[in-house]
């Protein structure tokens, strides 16, 4: 049964899922909604009226999370260690990205300065966590593609469309975290897991917040 993805088409965290899907091969269908404007249809589905949403024939499966793992166990072979330690601490890391990305929409929407720098310093403080977490690359266990690294990838590719237009390299202190996303965005299913337009998009949405990240975009 082909599974559908339901999101709107910035979300980082659908993103996850859909890397996933083309590292696997899966065939499946992806549907964009306007967050702004949830049709009755989605909201009678994801119980938190929040994206993604996986639909598998009448059943849904919702947070992104837990459709990667989901997507995961029925698509073999997996994409995590075998060892379950190491798994465990694979999911962990992954469940620490969402707080990047979460940081991240914090830093690049708030109208406050001192709220800015704040939300700023924290995805910073985090970016050095994960810099003392890595070992040898290319990817987070080294030279396997896994969950973890589908988690992380959307992180950083906005990440670097932010530092893109305002002209500032963000990771150049932290030269593991550097290479890693040098890495993960090399992978043909990180590129094709967005549409083609993403970066303008992307941008677009921070100016449009009228916050002083997108502020300082207008102006850069």
């Amino acid at each position: 049964m082909k599974p559908e993805l339901i999101s709107f088409d910035t979300c980082p965290f659908v993103q996850r899922s859909v890397i996933t899907l083309l590292e696997k091969g899966v065939d499946f269908d992806i549907k964009y909604i306007d967050l702004a404007n949830k049709p009755d249809w989605f909201l009678k589905i994801s119980p938190f009226g929040k994206v993604p949403v996986l639909r598998v024939g009448e059943d849904v499966v919702f947070e992104s999370a837990v459709i990667n793992e989901y997507l995961d166990e029925v698509n073999p072979p997996s994409m995590h260690p075998l060892d379950p330690l190491k798994k465990a601490v694979n999911r962990a890391w992954g469940e620490f990205s969402s707080g990047l990305n979460m940081s991240m929409f914090f830093w690049a929407t708030t109208p406050s300065e001192d709220d800015t720098q704040k939300h700023f310093d924290k995805m910073i403080s985090d970016i050095q966590k994960v810099e003392d977490q890595l070992k040898e690359g290319p990817f987070f266990n080294g030279t396997d593609f896994c969950v973890v690294d589908a988690a992380f990838a959307p992180f950083f590719m906005r990440l670097e469309f932010i530092g893109d237009a305002l002209g500032v390299q963000y990771l150049s202190e932290f030269p593991k975290v550097k290479a890693w996303r040098d890495a993960l965005l090399a992978k043909e299913s990180v590129q094709k897991s967005v549409i083609p337009e993403i970066r303008e998009k992307f941008i677009q949405y921070i100016k449009d917040k009228d916050s002083v990240l997108g502020n300082q975009i207008i102006n850069a």
